[in-house]
């Protein structure tokens, strides 16, 4: 069969398909590992490093449950990041429709200020909120030190203003002209936003749920300072499984695997919403 005049020579076709194969063993191989490690005794994982395991054994993941509270970890990381995706998400959502529409003063100041708090280490904070928090429970007995709330609003300093910024951009592609269109049909400035620019905006909505679940999923400098015992994530529980005699590798993998379920399937199920929303206002 001749081939088109457009085609991409054969050696780039070559060269394309090497770089692939090794990008993917390279995004695979440590999956594998994990995996194949989460299947050993501890034995078998202590020592010598094999790829193909001698005997497999599902008891690293029932013993996980046992050997630390992770079920409890579990919650409070779900508890967490769900709480902190959903304030972000309604906070940015009124926030952005706001910078979108209207004019008022100071306006590129507060978008600018939004945008410029991404530029510091999240470990400048660290400091100041513990101050704030234990400063605000002596005062006011509200215990924000050590609980479920004060780690939420935690998260809630690092993916609301991200996230504000990131819906303004969304807002900005849906054209002003569905508000006027709801504003005549007798909707108020809330049943447009809700009725109109929200459905418009789902795939943008989406994907700042997706990065704020994500970030309060995974973080572990904040967690590993502001919780105990009761309240611990499951980014700081892991460490539960390195004792003072000894790691128990095998369930840190199978902890591992277990705890990225939600995230990874999240993720599939609204990957098409997630790479519009990232994509969607960039180009107008």
């Amino acid at each position: 069969m001749p081939r088109s005049p457009s085609a991409p020579p054969a050696s780039f076709v070559w060269a394309r398909r090497v770089f692939l194969t090794l990008l993917s063993g390279f995004v695979l191989l440590p999956i594998f590992v994990m995996v194949t490690s989460s299947l050993k005794p501890l034995q078998d994982v202590s020592g010598t490093f094999r790829w193909i395991p001698s005997g497999l054994t599902i008891r690293p993941y029932i013993d996980i449950w046992d050997t630390v509270p992770l079920a409890r970890y579990f919650v409070n990381s779900l508890i967490v990041a769900g709480a902190a995706t959903v304030c972000s998400v309604t906070i940015a959502v009124f926030a952005a429709y706001a910078v979108s529409r209207y004019r008022f003063r100071g306006k590129r100041v507060f978008t600018v200020t939004v945008l410029s708090t991404q530029m510091f280490p999240g470990i400048l904070f660290l400091l100041p909120l513990f101050l704030i928090f234990v400063n605000i429970g002596n005062s006011t007995g509200i215990a924000l030190y050590g609980s479920r709330g004060g780690l939420i609003l935690t998260y809630l300093t690092f993916s609301l203003p991200f996230s504000i910024w990131m819906l303004i951009g969304y807002f900005d592609s849906v054209p002003r002209d569905l508000d006027e269109a709801a504003l005549v049909d007798g909707c108020g400035p809330l049943g447009a936003l809700f009725r109109i620019v929200v459905p418009a905006a789902i795939p943008g909505i989406v994907a700042v749920a997706v990065y704020a679940f994500m970030t309060a999923w995974g973080e572990v400098l904040f967690a590993s300072v502001m919780t105990n015992d009761t309240t611990r994530t499951l980014a700081v529980g892991l460490q539960g499984y390195a004792t003072q005699n000894d790691v128990y590798w095998n369930q840190v993998m199978a902890a591992s695997l277990v705890v990225s379920v939600p995230v990874v399937a999240g993720f599939l199920l609204l990957q098409r919403y997630l790479v519009a929303g990232l994509t969607a206002g960039a180009v107008k």
